[in-house]
């Protein structure tokens, strides 16, 4: 997989710009806020059609401007694609394969996949749950892209039985009653049974990618921390089932759900599913968020991105793009080597950095390096 172009037009700060990758390894230059990190954001965004950094389309767009447009060429095993995002601020996006217009995201996913790893990977250990999630649901979508349609399904649902939870609250407290209304609504039970449906096929999913990303990142690990260290992965769903069976995960949140509707009733909110999901990382047996030094959550956390690439490369067929967002700067040089000897000439990958002092002059000769000064790229 190699991405041969990318043509930028009002995307964040760059107005028209085509970047052609020469080399397997392209090392983007340049100080701070000049847009290095635009130019992954572009690739992160054609892979999985989602930004790490913004959840709106507005603030992808070159201010002043109502669309922006992102444009790659990609070579596969199977041949060459075009794939093109028009962002529209307001309005939809527009997206084209091989210049056709496509209805579903479905039909665009898993034409390009890309493993990112930035400085801000490094808090996925101290972060949110939703953070976790966020990173579990990504690696998800390139491995298997249907589902980002089952987790938008998940959302949509939950969404609107929220809506109808907080509407018995306010019917509840009008009528001044203790009667458990919940359980009274037929329509509820409803929501419940494609909650249950969807819901279950989301927790399946994860429980069953941390199952087969673990053991990689382990050896990762082990390999980086010179063995001293045993690392641990473990998927902690909102509810409680050992199963894979489809009926053993639905009847294990149905009873989840049934314990806890009064505290349903009483917040007005779906507080059963997937979306309270977390993952555990440990380091002998150690909670790594609570006790884990910053060194050992930089090597775990590179240990999952290579871990990613991997896991990426078996089930595709087809090793990722790497894109390394100003981290070399965040590890210590025997991470830096580690990563560094791991990339070689196996994954294209693009590297952003201040300077250049990391790279040895073998790297830097078998590499593209590339300056990047107030949203204008040119060699260096």
């Amino acid at each position: 997989m190699y991405l041969k172009t990318l043509h930028l037009h009002n995307f964040r700060n760059y107005l028209e710009q085509t970047v052609e990758f020469e080399q397997k390894k392209t090392i983007l230059l340049g100080n701070n806020a000049q847009g290095k990190s635009n130019i992954l954001e572009a690739v992160e965004l054609l892979a999985t059609l989602k930004s790490h950094r913004t959840n709106r389309d507005r603030d992808l767009i070159l201010e002043g401007k109502t669309t922006g447009q992102i444009l790659g060429i990609v070579e596969r095993t199977y041949g060459m694609s075009d794939l093109s995002i028009i962002l529209r601020s307001p309005g939809r996006r527009t997206l084209t394969l091989n210049q056709e217009n496509l209805r579903r995201h479905l039909e665009f996913l898993g034409s390009l996949n890309a493993v990112e790893f930035s400085s801000l990977d490094l808090d996925l250990v101290r972060g949110s749950p939703d953070a976790r999630r966020s990173w579990l649901d990504t690696l998800l979508v390139q491995l298997e892209p249907v589902y980002a349609h089952i987790l938008h399904q998940y959302y949509q649902v939950l969404r609107q039985r929220n809506a109808f939870l907080k509407e018995l609250r306010k019917k509840a407290a009008e009528e001044e009653t203790s009667t458990n209304l919940l359980t009274q609504m037929p329509q509820l039970h409803l929501w419940d049974q494609q909650l249950v449906e969807i819901g279950s096929r989301v927790t399946r999913r994860r429980a069953r990618v941390i199952e087969r990303l673990t053991p990689l990142a382990q050896n990762w690990h082990k390999s980086i921390s010179g063995g001293q260290e045993i690392l641990e992965i473990i998927y902690l769903p909102n509810i409680d089932c050992d199963s894979d069976q489809p009926t053993q995960v639905q009847q294990a949140f149905f009873d989840k759900i049934e314990q806890r509707r009064i505290a349903e009733q009483q917040l007005g909110t779906t507080v059963v599913g997937p979306h309270r999901d977390d993952v555990e990382f440990t380091i002998n047996q150690t909670p790594a968020k609570s006790y884990g030094s910053q060194g050992q959550q930089r090597t775990l956390v590179l240990a999952l991105k290579l871990a990613e690439l991997k896991l990426i490369e078996e089930v595709i067929g087809e090793p990722p793009l790497l894109l390394l967002d100003d981290v070399l700067a965040e590890l210590d040089p025997n991470r830096q080597n580690q990563l560094l000897e791991v990339i070689q000439g196996r994954f294209q990958t693009l590297i952003t950095t201040t300077y250049l002092d990391s790279f040895d002059s073998q790297w830097l000769q078998s590499s593209q390096i590339l300056k990047v000064e107030s949203g204008k790229i040119h060699p260096y």
